[in-house]
């Protein structure tokens, strides 16, 4: 497949993303047109746990549990070129808009690779401030799943089917 890719233009390259976008988003398996991690990440939680995905707009959490806790869902994909962890902002942690971070590292091919649900005091306590963008950062670090009451659901997430 990489020895096809390589003799198409960055035309046909950006045609085929979209194509292929449109695809995942019709089978369900993201549900915008953005970068397919995020999406992705909160389809394979709720199906793995059986949450409910909260509306695009809802601010401070992606899902909700039977209980009615509230459930973060951040992911990072490491390729070769960049294994940063560092997930995307959160802001006003503060006010707890949710209880728990679910958080998954994906391979560069979107298998996953670690994940995690983190309460969110421990969130709280492990991000730094970062005033440019006006909220708090975190990274999905190894140690993260050695900290008492974190969760690795890293088997359950790998075995959901979409």
């Amino acid at each position: 497949m990489i020895t096809e890719l390589e003799h198409k233009s960055v035309s046909d390259l950006l045609a085929l993303h979209a194509e292929v976008s449109a695809r995942l988003r019709s089978s369900g398996a993201v549900r915008s047109s953005n970068n397919p991690a995020g999406d992705y990440a909160e389809t394979l939680f709720c199906r793995a746990f059986g949450w409910d995905m909260a509306a695009s707009s809802e601010k401070g959490y992606d899902a909700l549990d039977r209980e009615g806790l509230r459930y973060q869902i951040k992911s990072r994909r490491l390729t070769a070129s960049n294994t940063s962890r560092q997930l995307s902002a959160l802001r006003n942690l503060e006010a707890k808009p949710f209880d728990f971070l679910a958080g998954v590292l994906f391979s560069s091919d979107y298998s996953v690779f670690k994940a995690a649900i983190i309460p969110h005091d421990l969130v709280l306590k492990n991000t730094r401030v970062s005033t440019h963008t006006n909220s708090r950062l975190f990274h999905l670090r190894d140690a993260v799943w050695a900290w008492q009451n974190v969760s690795d659901v890293t088997l359950t997430l790998a075995r959901v089917k979409i």
